[in-house]
């Protein structure tokens, strides 16, 4: 049994050049709407998307940039590690030492002190006469003896300048000092310098 179509339906398919069987003429209008409402659906949804999280960014504001580690000079004129919002400059060896002194506490930060000091930024280490130790580049030079063997304070290694104010230049008899001893230590009646021109030659503080 042979099924007859609608002419006006052969007529306008024809014309259209596409062969359209019985019965799916009357989808194809409102599947296509139903398809275009589905994709400005989903259009629109990614905008509010994309527009809360500007809008988010705004609020909070962008998260803070690292910047990589930089020197600079501290109050007692030393080495200093600059912190992240560049006005705070704090003494080197108050990186890694526990305690957040940077307002942002990037002088603490773990790809910082993982491997101290190899992971510490050149300009804040100095190494002593013996290759295996090593001081914070502030304690070279500060009269004091922080490798354990005045390399740090002595030449062929470091070459520091002349004993200032408030110090006395001799050979120190005390482990903490090296070839300058504070003046409050003058005539005390014990013996700092070894050849005793701390309690004969000193004028005291």
């Amino acid at each position: 049994m042979n099924k007859v179509f609608p002419q006006g339906d052969i007529d306008s398919n024809a014309a259209a050049g596409t062969k359209v069987l019985p019965g799916e003429a009357a989808c194809i209008a409102p599947c296509c709407s139903r398809r275009g409402a589905c994709l400005s659906a989903f259009v629109l949804l990614l905008l509010a998307a994309v527009a809360a999280l500007i809008a988010l960014i705004i609020i909070l504001g962008s998260p803070p940039r690292t910047p990589g580690a930089q020197a600079c000079v501290t109050l007692t004129n030393r080495t200093g590690f600059l912190c992240h919002d560049r006005r705070s400059c704090i003494s080197a060896s108050g990186v890694c030492d526990g305690i957040r002194t940077c307002p942002h506490g990037e002088d603490e930060e773990e790809a910082l002190c993982r491997d101290v000091p190899q992971s510490l930024p050149s300009f804040l280490v100095a190494h002593c006469g013996n290759p295996a130790s090593w001081i914070y580049s502030d304690q070279k030079c500060d009269r004091t003896n922080n490798c354990g063997d005045c390399s740090d304070e002595l030449s062929p290694v470091t070459a520091c300048p002349p004993c200032g104010p408030g110090w006395w230049h001799c050979p120190s008899t005390v482990f903490e000092y090296c070839d300058c001893i504070p003046r409050s230590l003058c005539r005390d009646r014990v013996q700092h310098c070894s050849d005793w021109s701390d309690e004969y030659s000193c004028p005291g503080p």
